[in-house]
């Protein structure tokens, strides 16, 4: 059974149409697509039509439905998808295993990703003609505001367009894919876009960027702050007048940093492979989620929904628009926070702050015993104001055991440095009622992680 699909023109127009955000008409869009999405599923995917079985027909409140999680549905992949032509087995036999095919339509109908695994396991995730039009449509709303800019606009006319994108290559990633999708459609993007892997040497890298020249910057911030230090060390010598990031959490620091070096714009996208058009950022530098095809949930640990104002302990999206793959309820494992009220930039589309991973709490011995569950943004808040550190990173070895990797800045004094941070480290620890942590320097500097290239700076081994 097909349920009709919306074409380019119409996902065009509501890009544009609703960027400001029209409130009931989003949520009467919203509903509609809900209902017809979950009637598919039902039909056509025989893991819902089990889950949901002895369900009413007609569902009308989302949370009557159960949450889904990836380590199920992959499991479950070949009653997943809802085109029985596609299984598991073959998509890594014929396609996940040829790097040529990166980029190209599986199947002539089908964008293929995926995920690192940083997380946990590894996802593999379709995109049907729809889901994949709200990447260059829907998920570009938040550009009309950088076109305000007028100083990045007369640098786009003088200089051009060139597009650098920083991301992990070698495999069927969600960066890779994307612009090695855009680049087999178009021969302009082709000509003015070049992948770089975040995996290669440095030098490598900054040789390269001289020579392109890029007038637009894409990538992780991690890869975006190591180019800033190259461009301030005068090492790398580039203009560019826009830089776009996703991937990785965007600090207040980081893009500073970027910001300093470059002297161009940000701005930051809040995506993932399941869902890679979900929210950009605006002015106010909160993220705007696009609510007409994407239904996002902040849940606390019962999956119950948690008020504006509250971290989530995960939240839970709907793809509204994939049908090869319905992604319905799907636990994302990133903690958010619902912004209470309008926001100041105009826009009405609801705005969220992204506060990290559920996966990534740190638990640590209790003095009184039990466990104590840290945050990593306290963490690393902790080492990086510490004074003389450039970059860390800090690894949970243990209950009771911390790793840190460190690159200090120029003249700092290395000895006196570690001194200090394991005092800090030291209080920090103490004052939250964790027992006594061994806290150790790596030998190793800090670095991306191989398989997927992006960099962590607080998680647990």
């Amino acid at each position: 059974m097909r349920w009709p699909s919306p074409g380019a023109a119409v996902v065009a127009w509501e890009a544009w149409r609703f960027a400001p955000g029209d409130k009931e008409a989003i949520g009467r869009r919203q509903r509609e697509r809900l209902g017809r999405l979950v009637r598919h599923a039902r039909t056509a995917s025989p893991y819902y039509r089990h889950l949901y079985a002895g369900l009413p027909p007609d569902i009308g409140d989302l949370c009557a439905l159960p949450p889904v999680h990836k380590r199920d549905l992959m499991e479950n992949f070949d009653d997943w998808v809802t085109d029985p032509d596609v299984t598991l087995a073959t998509l890594r036999r014929d396609w996940l295993s040829d790097p040529r095919q990166i980029g190209a339509a599986y199947r002539g109908r089908y964008h293929v990703l995926t995920t690192s695994g940083t997380s946990g396991e590894p996802a593999v995730l379709l995109h049907d003609a729809p889901s994949w039009r709200l990447i260059h449509l829907v998920g570009r709303r938040g550009e009309l505001q950088m076109l305000e800019d007028r100083q990045a606009v007369r640098g786009l006319l003088r200089e051009g367009l060139r597009t650098a994108a920083l991301f992990v290559t070698g495999g069927h990633f969600g960066g890779q894919v994307l612009f090695e999708s855009a680049r087999h459609q178009s021969a302009f993007v082709a000509r003015h876009t070049r992948l770089f892997s975040v995996l290669r040497p440095i030098r490598e890298i900054v040789a390269e960027l001289n020579d392109f020249r890029p007038t637009v910057l894409a990538g992780y911030p991690s890869a975006l702050a190591r180019l800033a230090a190259e461009q301030r060390a005068g090492q790398l010598r580039i203009q560019p007048v826009l830089a776009f990031t996703a991937g990785e959490d965007l600090s207040a620091r980081t893009r500073a940093e970027i910001v300093a070096a470059f002297g161009c714009t940000v701005q930051s996208r809040y995506a993932a492979s399941e869902v890679p058009a979900l929210a950009t950022e605006c002015r106010e530098a909160l993220l705007h989620v696009n609510v007409d095809w994407y239904v996002i949930e902040p849940v606390d640990q019962d999956d119950r929904p948690v008020p504006a104002g509250v971290a989530s302990h995960t939240v839970l999206v709907t793809n509204l628009a994939n049908r090869v793959q319905p992604l319905i309820r799907y636990d994302l494992g990133d903690r958010v926070e619902l912004v209470d009220g309008p926001c100041a930039c105009g826009n009405r589309l609801p705005a969220i702050r992204v506060r990290g991973r559920t996966a990534d709490l740190l638990e640590f011995a209790s003095a009184r015993g039990g466990k104590v569950r840290l945050l990593p943004l306290a963490l690393g808040t902790v080492i990086e104001e510490t004074p003389g550190v450039r970059r860390f990173q800090a690894i949970r070895t243990g209950p009771t055991g911390l790793s840190v990797r460190l690159e200090t800045f120029p003249g700092a004094d290395p000895a006196a440095l570690w001194r200090t941070l394991n005092e800090r480290l030291s209080a920090f620890f103490a004052a939250q009622g964790c027992a006594p942590v061994s806290i150790e320097r790596s030998p190793e500097a800090p670095r991306p992680e191989a398989r997927s290239g992006k960099f962590r700076q607080v998680f647990s081994a």
